[in-house]
């Protein structure tokens, strides 16, 4: 090998970092970051983070949802289908009265219409959030609460359900029923 080349070594992008799976939340961790968003009253955010739990959806497929995925009129459904972005199949998922609340404080006060993206960006060039501003927004999240933000990401929202009704009822075919593996 060239002398000059072992100098210019190309460093990982990985190097130092965590990779792999990303951590759920525990119980625990989900109330202390709603106490949080109610405390500065931060409806969107308490929807999103509320939705994003409940609908265990890919945050491609999160951030994209309109109003009328969600609701009907001015009444939020309790059960909702949407269609993957990533595998093309319909998930259904239910949306329990906390996040049916929150959404409904959402939408009031954002006056959205039914045909308008749920979580809209605060950037004009774009119709909806981005992945990479809810990708920040988690990160927000877990660091407001004191955890290390390498160690959750996006898909943490995706996994915290599943995780949870598995460690309550130790039953994996459910878990697999309710994310869609057959």
């Amino acid at each position: 090998m060239n002398p000059e080349n072992q100098n210019n070594q190309h460093t990982p992008w990985n190097k130092g970092k965590l990779i792999g799976q990303k951590s759920p939340l525990k119980l625990k961790e989900i109330w202390a970051i709603r106490m949080r968003l109610q405390m500065a009253k931060n409806t969107r955010e308490l929807a999103l983070f509320n939705l994003a739990i409940d609908s265990k959806l890919r945050g491609c497929d999160l951030v994209k949802l309109k109003v009328c995925d969600v609701a009907q009129g001015c009444r939020v459904l309790s059960r909702a289908m949407v269609m993957q972005q990533k595998t093309h199949r319909p998930v259904q998922f239910e949306i329990t009265e906390q996040t049916r609340e929150s959404l409904a404080n959402w939408i009031k006060q954002a006056q959205l219409k039914s045909d308008e993206y749920l979580f809209n960006s605060r950037i004009h060039r774009s119709p909806h959030l981005s992945t990479r501003q809810y990708a920040r927004i988690v990160e927000h999240w877990v660091t407001s609460i004191g955890l290390d933000p390498a160690a959750y990401g996006t898909h943490t929202t995706r996994r915290t359900k599943a995780t949870l009704i598995y460690r309550r009822t130790k039953n994996l075919r459910a878990v697999q029923l309710l994310l869609g593996h057959t």
